[in-house]
C-alpha cells in the first residue's frame, strides 16, 4: 500500500451568525491560506482531494461552514471522519461566539436580518442557531468569544494563534475578568482569586488598577497569594506540555477576581511574566474588565 501523501493544514470556521467569521477569513488569507466561504460540508472530502492532487500547490486551506440544519452537521462529521481514515491532512475547527445580547446588538446596527429568522426578530434566530451549532461547539478545537474584542484585536488574536501552531509552539492567552460580568465563554482554565485580600477596601489603591505598582505590590504580599501561584505554577508546569503533546497549539487561561480590575489584573500580570519562554511558550496578557467602571462613569 502507498504511503498517503501529506495535504497540509484545513481550518474549519464556523460558529455563531455576527461573531466575526469573516474577520477570521481575511485575517487567514492575510497568512497565506486559500480560502472558501460557505462550502457545504457533503463537499469537503472532493476538495481535499483536489488539494492533494494540488502537489504542495495550496497547503493551507480555510473553509468557512454555516450549518443551518442537523443535516449539515451529520455531513460535516461523516466529511471530517473520512479525512482523518483517509487523509493525512490536519485539520482544526475555529468556533467564533459572542453573547445572545451582543449578536442582537450587532445586527441592530447593520440592519442585517437573521438567516434563520428572516421575518422575525433576531433574538429568536440566534437562539435556534446557537442549539443546532451546541453540538459542534463541542468538537471545536478552538473558540473564541468575540463579545468584547474589537475587529483589529480579533484579526490579531487569530493571526498570532495560527503562526503559533505554525511554528511548533504553543501560547497561553492569560486573561483577566470579573465575575460580576461573566466568565469568559472561550476559558480552558478558569482560576477565581476572590479569595485574596481587595485593594478595593484601601481607599487610595481603589481608583488604580492591578497593573499600578502600588495595587500589584499590595496583592503580592501575602502569604496566601505566594502559596496560590506556587501551586498554581506547578500545575500549569505540568500541564502546558500535556498539551502540546495533544496537538493544543493555545491555552486560554481565566483569573477572575469580583470586578476584575485589581486582584485577577495583578495576578494575570504575574503569571504572564512567569509563564512566558520565547522558545517554546509565548504567554499574552489581557486584562477584559479593568477599565470597565471608568466607561460605564462616562457613558
Amino acid at each position: 500500500m502507498e504511503e498517503m501523501q501529506t495535504l497540509g493544514k484545513l481550518v474549519i470556521i464556523t460558529g455563531m451568525s455576527g461573531a466575526g467569521k469573516t474577520i477570521a477569513v481575511q485575517s487567514l488569507e492575510d497568512l497565506g491560506y486559500f480560502c472558501v466561504d460557505n462550502l457545504p460540508p457533503v463537499l469537503i472530502p472532493k476538495f481535499a482531494e483536489l488539494i492533494e492532487q494540488s502537489k504542495g500547490r495550496i497547503a493551507k486551506v480555510a473553509l468557512v461552514i454555516d450549518l443551518r440544519g442537523r443535516e449539515f452537521f451529520t455531513s460535516l462529521t461523516e466529511s471530517l471522519r473520512f479525512l482523518k481514515e483517509n487523509h493525512t491532512l490536519t485539520y482544526e475547527i475555529l468556533f467564533l461566539d459572542a453573547t445572545d445580547s451582543v449578536l442582537v446588538q450587532r445586527y441592530k446596527e447593520s440592519r442585517r436580518k437573521h438567516p434563520l429568522a428572516p421575518e422575525g426578530v433576531p433574538l429568536e434566530g440566534i437562539q435556534q442557531e446557537r442549539k443546532l451549532l451546541e453540538e459542534l461547539k463541542g468538537l471545536a478545537t478552538q473558540v473564541i468569544d468575540t463579545s468584547s474584542i474589537k475587529p483589529n484585536a480579533l484579526k490579531e488574536r487569530i493571526v498570532s494563534r495560527f503562526t503559533d501552531l505554525e511554528s511548533g509552539s504553543i501560547s497561553i492567552n492569560v486573561i483577566s475578568f470579573g465575575f460580576k460580568y461573566g466568565i469568559p465563554i472561550d476559558a480552558d482554565l478558569i482560576f477565581d482569586v476572590r479569595f485574596l485580600p481587595n485593594p478595593h477596601y484601601v481607599e487610595h489603591l481603589r481608583p488604580n488598577t492591578g497593573q499600578d505598582p502600588e495595587v500589584y505590590d499590595y496583592v503580592m504580599k501575602w502569604n496566601e497569594t505566594q502559596e496560590f501561584l506556587s501551586k498554581l505554577l506547578d500545575m500549569l508546569h505540568f500541564l502546558v506540555p500535556q498539551y502540546k503533546k495533544e496537538g493544543k497549539s493555545q491555552v486560554v487561561l481565566g483569573i477572575g477576581c469580583t470586578g476584575g480590575k485589581h486582584r485577577s489584573v495583578a495576578i494575570a500580570e504575574y503569571l504572564g511574566k512567569m509563564l512566558h519562554n520565547s522558545e517554546t511558550v509565548f504567554a499574552r496578557v489581557s486584562h477584559r474588565d479593568s477599565e470597565r467602571d471608568r466607561v460605564e462613569v462616562k457613558k
